[in-house]
């Protein structure tokens, strides 16, 4: 791939976001009601490709639950306000009161409430006494402490997010996590990321992972680039990983590992590029942070807003704009691409001639960058 010269000493490729990519219709096009956007990950049938961010502005039990019977996957994150208040209502309704400067500061108080591991255990029998797919979340850092009471409270699908998650994490301080044997021993289906390269995403495939999260969560909510200087735009990282899971393919003799677009997923055109680009299913945080039945009521944080040393993120205010049943199937009530995901992916593949996901992984995609909309 050509690199383009940033100076005399240094060297770059260049590197596209779903803003600077769209889709190109084809020769045939197919009636909407006739697509499939159904999928499957492991062992479990979704109706939707979508999955539910462990954020909590987006997922509280309750909400994880009608996610699930809405045809998706929410994952709950287990190191939220959920499992470390018995009541974390009025805390959530404060958080979205705060005066701006006060917020992360604030933020941080609340997260700073030990998390508690009979907590761990309620939230997710809720969430199997209600008959949905179980899926739970937690860090890298904290999955050796927390994992054997998220696996007896029987998840289903075990998700470890980070900013950025290595198979290789190097650390002279403590044990790090080795990803290949906690996989291998584990009797659920595992589900990690962020990875953003073709190198990064292959190592953990071969971990024995069931899907690779693309990107480094947050999306909206963080400022890693501003304060790391780190970012890889969504178009190229997630076609960087759906080639590793290409050559993974063959390389373990036809084991298919899943690509998840976890970042930059804002609304229903987002959705149809990172299909395209070679995602099987995608992570929304904002989009369903925008539920008014959402949790965060109209606002929209991840963990990196109240890390205690190094904030990485904020609190956003994305409003409140549809039921999340309206944001999902509709009717829309605008034409920006925030409600009727659902119709939006199926007539972007209908248009281009697609009825399954996998096949609409070969759309034609050209560079044209969004000058304004």
């Amino acid at each position: 791939m050509t690199e383009i010269e940033i100076g005399r000493g240094k060297r770059g490729r260049r590197a596209y976001s779903f803003d600077d990519v769209a889709i190109v219709p084809s020769r045939r096009t197919r009636d909407p009601e006739e697509v499939s956007i159904s999928w499957q990950l492991d062992a479990y049938q979704f109706d939707l490709p979508f999955v539910a961010a462990p954020m909590d502005s987006v997922m509280s039990p309750e909400t994880a639950i009608a996610f699930g019977r809405l045809g998706g996957l929410g994952v709950l994150d287990l190191e939220g306000v959920w499992t470390r208040y018995e009541d974390p209502l009025p805390l959530l309704a404060e958080i979205a009161t705060l005066d701006p400067a006060a917020v992360t500061a604030r933020m941080q108080q609340i997260y700073a409430e030990p998390i508690k591991e009979e907590l761990i255990t309620a939230r997710l029998r809720q969430m199997r006494d209600a008959g949905i797919v179980v899926a739970g979340s937690l860090s890298p850092q904290r999955t050796q402490e927390y994992w054997k009471r998220v696996v007896d409270a029987g998840v289903d699908l075990f998700v470890i997010r980070g900013t950025t998650v290595s198979a290789e994490h190097v650390s002279s301080h403590a044990e790090p996590l080795n990803l290949k044997r906690f996989i291998y021993e584990l009797d659920v289906p595992v589900i990690v990321g962020g990875a953003a390269t073709y190198t990064a995403a292959l190592h953990l495939m071969r971990t024995g992972a069931a899907a690779v999260l693309v990107g480094f969560g947050g999306g909206a909510a963080h400022t890693t680039r501003r304060t790391l200087g780190i970012h890889v735009p969504m178009a190229s990282a997630v076609a960087d990983v759906a080639a590793a899971r290409r050559d993974y393919l063959d390389e373990s003799g036809g084991r298919y590992v899943h690509v998840i677009a976890d970042g930059s997923i804002g609304r229903s055109g987002d959705i149809v590029k990172a299909i395209a680009c070679g995602a099987d299913g995608v992570m929304l945080g904002a989009a369903l942070a925008r539920a008014s039945d959402a949790p965060g009521r109209g606002y929209h944080w991840g963990s990196e807003a109240h890390h205690t040393q190094l904030p990485r993120g904020e609190r956003v205010p994305v409003g409140a704009v549809a039921s999340l049943q309206e944001i999902l199937y509709g009717p829309g009530k605008a034409a920006d691409g925030t409600t009727n995901l659902t119709g939006a992916l199926r007539r972007a593949m209908a248009t281009t001639g697609y009825s399954e996901l996998k096949e609409f992984q070969r759309v034609e995609v050209v560079v044209a960058p969004t000058v304004g909309d």
